[in-house]
């Protein structure tokens, strides 16, 4: 093949060498950043993926050569900036991706990048809270705590405070805290499966994730309930902490690795037994079925989570190929615009989700519109006072879109991406100064339960 073919060939992806100490050398990631730079700036296939591309083209554009040897180097920064480690370039767009021997890996050079950035200190420690979500959830299920949080939060003053502080903007919708976490609300486990799977393991153990453990613990319960009326056996994970995406985005490689050793041996032991394993969040899922494993190449326990990790509608549609799911849908669910989350898309599973609301249209009426764009919310970044205008303008195309047929629902995997969605079309509403019909947002998990009558 010719070096200036595009490949053909399934994308390889090579381990992030990370404990290599020249992965930490600034100016050997300069000479990487500037190669790919011009690979990319030569192509320009990725334009419409988010910030980064246009940033890139733009300092190109406006040097004195036209070409990347004309960018300050340390303008090189800005491209780094705008990237938040979606790896949708890399699985669904670029075509100089290993095998091709240019050996382009735009996400994982940018967060070689950010990791420098990370340890040279230059993360702010505002920064580094929006990341701990850990810390942000230990209010959560304290009820009155909980209730004068949740009510301070919507004020302007406050608001204005988490600007100036934390660099929060004023506009981007923030999640509450839940009354009660999912982890106390939920049962603990349930009877043996009634049906065991042949293919498809009949017993899950659930990774309840920090966001919908102390902010939306609905969209857990809502999926307790479909596996329950499958039959299927459930362990609520026994101990757990944040997935570490967020420190991942951030260029917090040590937070990562911490975040693994807490959840990586409590996790195998799930996978050794043979549960499947199951997250709400697709963020989290991708963690462990591709991050933590390019990380750690050669672990054993982690080789074990990744092959026992799955996503929910994942996981439904082979029960259903095993003959194994339930299809006794009750509830029509009308008209359904329903977003597929880039980290749901670079997780190459096909579109389980949409598959699934199909089979549910087979009983029940279901009216489904189905867009593959990313929404622009992508973790801490759509909220941030730097990036959160441009959150709303890369997701503007997908507002649009799902506006359009008046949809009954609104949904999205990512439960974070879904609200800014619905942020984003009660914004074309005010731009337009009408009262547009406002769809109501709710998770893929809770339609199901819905469809099932539960």
């Amino acid at each position: 093949m010719s070096t200036h073919e595009g490949n053909l060939e399934a994308p390889t992806r090579h381990p992030l060498d990370w404990l290599n100490p020249k992965f930490y050398d600034e100016q050997d990631c300069m000479h990487e950043l500037e190669r790919i730079f011009d690979i990319c700036h030569g192509c320009r296939r990725c334009v419409s993926l988010c910030q980064s591309f246009p940033t890139l083209f733009d300092l190109v554009d406006d040097s004195s050569t036209g070409e990347v040897d004309g960018v300050d180097k340390q303008d090189f920064w800005k491209v780094v900036d705008q990237c938040y480690i979606c790896d949708l370039c890399y699985m669904t767009k670029c075509p100089y991706v290993p095998p091709h021997p240019w050996n382009l890996d735009f996400p994982h050079t940018m967060l070689r990048a950010k990791a420098i950035q990370f340890k040279q200190g230059q993360v702010s420690k505002a920064n580094q809270f929006l990341a701990s979500t850990d810390v942000h959830g230990k209010l959560a299920g304290i009820p009155v705590v909980v209730q004068v949080a949740n009510a301070v939060n919507k004020l302007p003053a406050t608001r204005a405070l988490l600007e100036n502080t934390l660099g929060v903007d004023r506009k981007a919708w923030l999640p509450d805290l839940a009354s009660k976490k999912f982890r106390s609300a939920a049962p603990r486990a349930t009877a043996t499966s009634a049906i065991d799977g042949e293919r498809t393991p009949g017993k899950v153990a659930v990774f309840s994730t920090c966001f919908i453990n102390a902010n939306e613990p609905g969209i857990g319960l809502d999926l307790l309930k479909v596996l329950e009326h499958n039959g299927i056996a459930y362990e609520l994970v026994n101990k757990e902490q944040c997935c570490g995406m967020p420190k991942l985005e951030l260029g917090d490689l040590d937070g990562v690795a911490r975040a693994k050793e807490a959840n990586i041996p409590v996790l195998a032991k799930y996978a050794h037994a043979g549960y499947a394993i199951l997250t709400g969040v697709p963020s989290c899922t991708l963690m462990f079925k591709q991050e933590l494993p390019l990380m750690y190449p050669v672990d054993s326990d982690v080789k074990a989570v990744q092959e026992a990790m799955w996503d929910p509608f994942e996981y439904f549609v082979a029960r259903h190929k095993d003959g194994l799911l339930k299809t006794d849908f009750k509830q029509a669910l009308g008209k359904v615009s329903y977003q597929i989350p880039c980290h749901s898309r670079v997780q190459n599973m096909g579109r389980k989700t949409e598959d699934l609301f199909k089979l549910i249209g087979q009983s029940v009426a279901v009216q489904l519109t189905t867009i593959e764009r990313c929404s622009g919310h992508a973790g801490t970044y759509g909220v941030k006072k730097a990036h959160h205008a441009d959150a709303m303008k890369i997701g503007k195309p997908v507002f649009k879109s799902m506006a359009a047929p008046q949809p009954d629902f609104i949904s999205s995997d990512c439960p974070l991406g879904g609200h800014h969605i619905a942020q984003g079309i009660a914004e074309l509403g005010d731009a337009s100064g009408s009262s547009p019909h406002q769809p109501k947002l709710v998770h893929p998990l809770s339609l199901l339960r819905m469809a099932y009558g539960l």
